[in-house]
């Protein structure tokens, strides 16, 4: 999710808060049972709960990543090109960026000056990009970056994929919204639980093989979403690269803050591989994750 522009005293009391509630949200989804009204007595056996799987990434390439980039939003295109947005007040945008290099080879500002840019997919020759709070969803060009229409919608907007037919979008909620590229109206809403909790502050969104990969804000996490029926049914734990980049980062003589968290996941089908980094990393990490099948001959989604 965006991280507010600048912290101050309260802000950054407000940020522990916020830590904190992620932090006992993260617990509940690690599978412990809530309490429940008319629970039974303590001497009653416990009712078995089956915990969420967390998946085990092996690294297998490093790559460099713009270090002031606010990553919102990642999508891998093909031919080694990243499309990528990046969020803050008068300096988000979208860029297409070089995997390898990390270098930027094209870049647009969000359209509108004073918006807090989110998220970006590319379907059907346009890249959508949303904003954080101003409610509106930009069409660009995907080969030129230029604005060729504009999208409206109610509450905010925070992470974006496509499934090949709609696209898909976060808003921080627990619920996921599919919406008709031509109108962006929405035409499903899908619940999110592990366990039968919701799981809130959903983020960066990856459609891979009938799943959908989403950043949760202010964790280290990663859930992987059945998008049939909304169930959680593995995590990736991206502590390990978080830990990595802020050493990467310091040794480079700069600091992550607290908001500088894991965001940014893309696919990459032709080595069955996720693209994983985060704002202001300095690193984009390719892992391999159980579950995910190489597309031989696989062109990049349009």
């Amino acid at each position: 999710m965006p991280a507010r522009p600048a912290l101050t005293n309260v802000f950054a009391l407000c940020a522990v808060l916020l830590a904190g509630v992620a932090a006992r949200s993260v617990a509940a989804q690690s599978g412990a049972p809530a309490k429940a009204e008319g629970a039974a007595p303590a001497s009653a056996p416990a009712q078995a709960v089956q915990a969420t799987p967390v998946l085990r990434h092996v690294v297998v390439n490093r790559y460099p990543h713009d270090p002031a980039a606010f990553t919102q939003g990642l999508q891998y295109l093909g031919g080694g090109a990243l499309l990528e947005s990046t969020g803050q007040v008068r300096a988000s945008g979208v860029r297409r960026v070089d995997l390898k290099t990390g270098k930027v080879t094209q870049s647009a500002p969000t359209p509108l000056a004073d918006a807090f840019g989110e998220g970006v997919a590319q379907h059907g020759g346009v890249a959508y990009h949303l904003t954080w709070q101003h409610g509106v969803a930009f069409a660009l060009d995907a080969r030129t970056l230029r604005e060729v229409g504009r999208y409206h919608y109610a509450g905010e907007g925070w992470g974006l994929t496509g499934d090949g037919k709609s696209l898909i979008m976060s808003n921080g909620t627990s619920t996921l919204t599919w919406r008709d590229p031509k109108t962006f109206a929405a035409t499903r809403t899908l619940r999110v639980t592990d366990g039968g909790q919701p799981v809130k502050n959903l983020n960066e969104l990856e459609y891979v093989q009938g799943s959908v990969y989403a950043n949760v804000w202010l964790t280290n996490r990663i859930a992987r979403i059945d998008a049939k029926t909304g169930n959680v049914t593995a995590w990736i734990d991206v502590s390990t690269l978080a830990r990595e980049a802020s050493t990467t980062a310091t040794r480079r003589g700069q600091t992550l803050t607290f908001d500088d968290v894991p965001n940014g996941v893309a696919f990459v089908p032709e080595r069955g591989t996720l693209l994983l980094t985060g704002k202001r990393w300095p690193t984009l990490f390719e892992v391999r994750v159980p579950g995910l099948k190489v597309e031989p001959g696989a062109a990049a989604r349009p």
